[in-house]
């Protein structure tokens, strides 16, 4: 990092600004990057709160039912919202959690870029299976 100074006549140097090269050629600091991101992990874990409770007393309840029960049961419109309310949720949160480890702790920018894209792809593409999958028990049982 580097440290702009100015001086003013009669005094010494005062630091003005920290940052990176790279942060100030992106406009980028502490205020204008990451907020989104801790909004976003934060209200996820509100909402997972009683989803999670909803689906562990929903997996408990199904535990040894034949799937024409499950499918029964998630053919209603609330139990299947609830259902992809969770699994957004659950991915959602995944994704930011997992990009806050690897911006923290992967320093090399080529496996941090590659890390952080499998970690979105990975998140995406499961999660679109596990909507997928429960819309089709839905309407077909």
């Amino acid at each position: 990092m580097s440290a702009h100074s100015k001086t003013s006549p009669g005094t010494g140097p005062r630091v003005t600004t920290m940052r990176s090269q790279l942060g100030r050629v992106r406009g980028l600091g502490a205020a204008k990057h990451g907020t989104h991101e801790w909004w976003g992990e934060r209200l996820t874990s509100l909402a997972l709160i009683p989803l999670t409770l909803w689906f562990l007393y929903a997996a408990f309840h199904f535990n040894g039912h034949a799937r024409a029960d499950v499918a029964h049961w998630l053919a209603s419109p609330v139990n299947a919202a609830l259902m992809i309310a969770t699994v957004i949720a659950t991915f959602l949160h995944m994704r930011l959690g997992l990009q806050v480890v690897i911006e923290d702790y992967i320093h090399g920018e080529p496996m941090r870029m590659a890390l952080l894209l499998a970690n979105r792809a990975a998140a995406y593409i499961l999660g679109i299976l596990a909507v997928v999958a429960t819309l089709k028990l839905a309407f077909t049982g």
